[in-house]
């Protein structure tokens, strides 16, 4: 039994992932599996992997950062798939790389066309 109580030895070196070396929370080895498995290619660098997973978790913090907000406008504290929704749609960028996505329990985007909107006198 060692004296540490289970823990490594003070001079044993620290287990370093690539996602801590990078920086990331993602799983970068995770990715790079998912790349060899999906036969994209013949060969891939750990590189493209780690760029990738850069992309993924910079595009979920930007959509939770929104959908956050969107909550918050809402006087909410809990993030729902309708604010995940409002927060898609109203980013142009999201919205075209999201545009065939169907959010279940998104709900739609409330829109009135500004012809309907015009006042009744002038329709007249």
């Amino acid at each position: 039994m060692s004296s540490y109580g289970g823990k490594r030895p003070p001079s044993s070196p620290k287990i370093k992932t690539l996602s801590t070396k990078a920086g990331l929370e993602f799983p970068v080895t995770r990715i790079h599996r998912y790349l060899r498995q999906g036969r994209y290619s013949h060969r891939f660098n750990t590189n493209a992997a780690i760029y990738l997973t850069s992309v993924l978790e910079y595009i979920t913090a930007d959509l939770l950062e929104m959908a956050g907000n969107a909550a918050h406008a809402n006087n909410r504290k809990t993030v729902t798939p309708r604010h995940l929704q409002l927060a898609v749609r109203q980013d142009p960028e999201l919205d075209k790389l999201l545009s065939n996505v169907i959010i279940a329990e998104g709900g739609v985007i409330p829109y009135i066309h500004p012809i309907l909107l015009s006042s009744s006198s002038e329709q007249r």
